[in-house]
Order: structure tokens, then C-alpha cells, then sequence
């Protein structure tokens, strides 16, 4: 029986990008891989550049031991040690377990010179495989194989503690300490090798699945993420559970039932999500960064490539509640905060759009009124000490929340969601930098307190933002731009000091919407099912199911949306860059 919908949901947990137009396809076996390399490098240098976290040992068993008559070199091995590197950079690590300065340091800062040397005189003519983190640019052979996974999948592996951070031998470390340091170092470095190698890459190797290889050829690669900007398409949601965690995503995302509970899921974010590229019957997975840095201005538009370079500035997630707990007490940092503090050039500015919200759901959002700043972070800091609970009925308000309200939420505003809220959060996506004031006393799911930052809050929490003000200008903020038989368009936010611009769609009947210069983000927040399709063929009809996030590259410039079965309402929420 279904509890939150009307009607079975189908949405699709593994949507796939149909590439119609490549050459070879999928090789998915060490055999065939072997055989499809060794076809084009018999007596040469064969680089395998490793994204960190790529499980060497089953390319050395599995692959490498394939190629008899090679020498093998692993780079990594003439890398500093972990605790050089940490040495290195300990300045802008930190010792917080989240945040951190986030640099982008060349890989070959981490090889020692005469150890780079050494490696580039052991080229030979004879057939050799180097690979490893930045063999890339160390070592310039015939042959690229560049391996890469995604990031849900290094975290998997850092929570299992399979994996550890490049060069570190802390297995046992702290989640969060294990994603900082990949985060603000190790991916930046990986993905800076990754942007100067794209047209040099000879054959792509998705390496996420334990013993199931796939690869397919640089060309194919290439041609796949040029016809992926073509089209309308969804990214690979993930899902994870949490200490506020509820049960609406369980019926409405086809999600295992016998799991406690799922807490938040990225349905679009490119910087984390992936991408599923199918070819013919087969299909790989590639992180999907990787049409943000190699088809910037088609994706994104020219206007916002100039902006914000080859980085993804919307992000669409879930954080559901419905039958958990509130969400953590929170504020986001200002722009000149985040930039002096972290080097993040834009901050986290924010909205929660209610797709269900049962008779109790409430958000906590922005300060009340005359209250006094000194006292009300003396009741979070004596809080965070476990010597009371912080009193938020004193000081933060309280609004009731209901299904397709539209709160907005500046850099700067205490904010967060009450329980019993199922939450589509449209932002900005710097990384997660949320300063979390107070969790009403919990443990994380690693049976520690999660880390709160009131040192950091109280520098940003903007105390002006009162309960009038927050209700002129941050509760359901709604304009009507259009309205005619069968269709309404509507303005719902984000608030003026915000970059991002959301219009809400609700329509019996096809409409055209305008992707103004920027990539469109969207999610069908009511009706059953959906087509997207183009104004002049240039696409195939693109089918979206309820609260399913899509993605419209900007080189698009306009479309169609309109109801599955003809006659029946859909709600369709937009974001763009404006």
C-alpha cells in the first residue's frame, strides 16, 4: 500500500545516456582489455594514469600480469611518504575534521625531482607499463589508459576501510578527516591531471566495480561526453542513511525498505554524482565532472563558464525527515568568508522546496526578534559542552511547513529543516560547508558527536535577518510571471542575494521554457510522469518520472515540457544561473 503517493513511482535509480554514435564500444573483461591494448602497443611504454583510490592490486593481478614479457614500474612508490605530504600541506589542512584551504598543488610537487628523473631514465624500448597517481606526468609513453571511479564509490571504500588517502597507511582514520583530505587536495590534483589529459587519452577505464572492468577507447570516450551535452539527461543518484534520516525516499526512490532509514540523497550534483554512458546493450560509469571540465560552455553556457569556470554551480538533493529527526541547527558562510577562510570562490546560498510535509513538519529559520547575539552563542557553546540543551524556542523562529512551499535561505541565515519534511534543496554546491551550531544533542552513525562549528557560525550568522524580516522576504516568496488556461508559471525564488533563479512550472499542456544563457536544473515536484522535448528534433523525446532531477545543457537554448498522459497536471521546478 502506498503511503506517500497515489501511484507507484518509477522512478529510475539508473538512468543511462544512450550514445548512438561510436566506434568500438565496451570492452568488459581483462581479457578482452588486454587483448584491445595489447592490439595497439606491443613494444612501447604503456602509461596507466590511477585516479587515488583505484584498487592496484587487482590491475597488477588481473591485468598487468597479462603482459608477460613487461617490465613494471609503480610510480607511487617513488612518491613522499604520507607523512612528508602531510608536512606539506599541514598549514592549510587543518586540524578540523571537515574543513580545510583547498589547493591545487601539481602532482609533481609530491615526487621527489631526482626520483622523477630516475623514473624517466628507466624508459626503454622494450614494452613497459608505468602507472600509478600522476604516472601521467612523469612519464610520456604511446599508450594512456587513464583508470578512474567515482567519488561515492572512494567513500564506500573509505568507510569499509579498504582505502586510505594517497600514501597514508590510516585505514582506521575518521570518514570525514579521509574526505577532507581528498576533497581539498587529492581530487583537485587528480582532476587537474584529469583536464590536461583529455585529448591525450587512448583508452578510458572505469575501474568502480570489484572484478568487472570496462573500457572503451579515448575516441569513444570523447564522442560519448560531445553527445551527452545534446540531450536532456539525469545524473546516477546515491542515497545514504543518517541520524535524522526518514521514509519517504524508500517508497518514492525505490530504495531497499528493510534499511532503518535514508537520510539524503545527490541527484544533482556533478562534482559528486556520476553518469551511466551505455553503448548498445553494455554500459560504463564515469564520474560526471567529467562533461563539466570537458564540454564547459555547452553544458554550462558561455555566460556562466566566465563566471565560474569549468565547475558546476547548481545542486538539487534530498534530505528527508518524514518519520526522523530535524536536520542539524545551521548556517552557511558568507562569499568573503568562504574565500578568505577555505579559498572557495562561491558560497553554499540555499532554498528548501517542500515536496511533502506532513501536519507537524516546521523550518527553523532565522533569529527572533531582540534577542541578544552574546547569549544566544553562550547557549550554543554550553550546549556543544553537554551542559544543557540549546534553547531554540528562546531564540530561532519556528515556521509550519507545507507540501510546495518555497523557503529561501542567504548565506547567513540559521536555518534548518524540522522532522516530518521531505526537502528538495536547491543551492550552490561549494563542497558542504555547513557550519552546524547545534544537533540536539546526537551522535553521528560512527557513535561520535558530528562536529559543530560555533567558531566559525558566529562570525557569519547574520542577526538582522529577524523574524519579520524572514517572513518578508524568505517564506514562500512567490510572484506570478504567467498565467493563462492550463498553465502558471511562477517565480518561487531564490532570494535577491542569491545567484541561482527558480520558476515553478504547473501545466496541463506543453510549454516552451527559454534556457536564458544558462544550464537549466529541474525536478518534477508533482504529477506522475513527464516528456522533455526538443523544438526542432535535435534530441530524442527524454522521459522523466516524479522527483526525478534533470539536467538541460545550456547549447540547448530552448525546449518542450509537458504532461506524460495528455490532460494530467505536472509541476516542474526550474534552476539556472542568473
Amino acid at each position: 500500500m502506498m503511503k506517500y503517493l497515489n501511484f507507484k513511482s518509477e522512478y529510475n535509480r539508473f538512468p543511462k545516456i544512450k550514445i548512438k554514435y561510436y566506434e568500438e564500444g565496451i570492452y568488459d573483461s581483462y581479457n578482452s582489455i588486454f587483448e584491445r591494448i595489447k592490439k595497439d602497443n606491443t613494444k612501447n611504454t604503456i602509461v596507466f594514469e590511477c585516479y587515488p583510490g583505484v584498487r592496484y592490486k587487482e590491475l597488477e593481478s588481473q591485468l598487468f600480469s597479462k603482459f608477460t614479457d613487461a617490465e613494471i614500474i609503480f610510480v607511487d612508490e617513488y612518491a613522499k611518504q604520507g607523512t612528508e605530504i602531510t608536512e606539506m600541506i599541514k598549514d592549510k589542512l587543518s586540524n578540523d575534521r571537515v574543513f580545510a584551504f583547498k589547493s591545487f598543488i601539481d602532482i609533481l610537487d609530491f615526487y621527489p625531482q631526482e626520483n622523477i628523473q630516475k623514473i624517466r631514465e628507466m624508459k626503454s624500448n622494450k614494452l613497459q607499463i608505468f602507472y600509478g597517481f600522476g604516472a601521467s606526468q612523469i612519464i610520456k609513453g604511446e599508450t594512456l589508459v587513464y583508470c578512474d571511479m567515482a567519488r561515492w564509490e572512494i567513500q564506500k571504500r573509505y568507510r569499509t576501510h579498504e582505502l586510505t588517502n594517497w600514501r597514508m597507511d590510516t585505514f582506521d582514520l575518521d570518514i570525514l578527516r579521509k574526505y577532507k583530505r581528498s576533497y581539498f587536495f587529492e581530487w583537485r590534483t587528480a582532476d587537474l591531471i584529469k583536464q590536461k589529459e583529455y585529448e591525450n587519452i587512448d583508452f578510458y577505464l572505469d575501474t568502480n566495480d570489484n572484478n568487472q572492468p570496462k573500457m572503451i577507447t579515448g575516441n569513444d570516450f570523447r564522442t560519448a561526453l560531445k553527445q551527452a551535452v545534446q540531450a536532456p539527461f539525469r545524473l546516477v543518484p546515491y542515497f545514504d542513511p543518517g541520524v535524522w534520516g526518514g521514509q519517504w525516499m524508500k517508497e518514492v526512490c525505490n530504495l531497499d525498505p528493510n534499511k532503518e532509514n535514508y537520510a539524503w540523497s545527490f541527484d544533482g550534483v556533478p562534482e559528486e554524482n556520476s553518469i551511466y554512458l551505455a553503448f548498445g546493450d553494455k554500459y560504463l560509469e564515469t564520474p560526471s565532472i567529467n562533461i563539466v571540465f570537458y564540454q564547459p560552455v555547452e553544458l554550462l553556457g558561455q555566460k556562466v563558464f566566465d563566471t565560474y569556470g569549468a565547475e558546476y554551480p547548481i545542486r538539487f538533493d534530498f534530505l528527508d525527515t518524514i518519520g526522523g529527526g530535524n536536520l542539524s541547527l545551521q548556517v552557511h558562510p558568507l562569499k568573503s568568508y568562504i574565500k578568505e577562510q577555505f579559498n572557495i570562490d562561491y558560497t553554499q546560498e540555499e532554498s528548501y522546496y517542500m515536496l511533502e510535509a506532513l501536519d507537524d513538519a516546521v523550518v527553523y529559520l532565522g533569529v527572533k526578534e531582540g534577542i541578544n547575539k552574546e547569549e544566544m552563542i553562550e547557549d550554543l557553546r554550553k550546549a556543544e559542552r553537554g551542559e544543557k540543551l540549546f534553547d531554540d524556542e528562546r531564540f530561532i523562529n519556528k515556521f509550519p511547513a507545507k507540501k510546495h512551499d518555497h523557503f529561501l535561505i542567504p548565506p547567513g541565515t540559521i536555518h534548518c529543516s524540522g522532522r516530518n519534511a521531505m526537502v528538495l534543496e536547491i543551492s550552490a554546491t561549494p563542497y558542504i560547508f555547513t557550519f552546524k551550531l547545534w544537533d540536539w544533542g546526537r551522535l553521528g552513525l560512527d557513535g561520535i558527536p558530528r562536529p559543530v562549528h560555533i567558531n566559525h557560525g558566529e562570525k557569519v550568522i547574520q542577526f538582522d535577518r529577524d523574524t519579520t524580516w524572514v517572513k518578508n522576504n524568505l517564506v514562500d516568496q512567490v510572484t506570478t510571471l504567467h498565467e493563462e488556461d492550463g498553465l502558471l508559471v511562477e517565480k518561487t525564488g531564490l532570494h535577491d542575494l542569491e545567484f541561482i533563479e527558480t520558476t515553478r512550472y504547473k501545466t496541463n499542456k506543453p510549454v516552451i521554457i527559454q534556457t536564458k544563457d544558462s544550464v537549466n536544473q529541474l525536478n518534477l515536484v508533482d504529477g506522475k510522469k513527464a516528456i522533455v522535448q526538443s523544438i526542432n528534433g535535435e534530441f530524442d523525446d527524454f522521459v522523466v518520472n516524479y522527483a526525478e532531477t534533470f539536467i538541460i545543457p545550456e547549447r540547448i537554448k530552448e525546449y518542450i515540457i509537458k504532461p506524460y498522459n495528455v490532460g494530467e497536471e505536472i509541476m516542474v521546478l526550474r534552476a539556472l544561473v542568473k
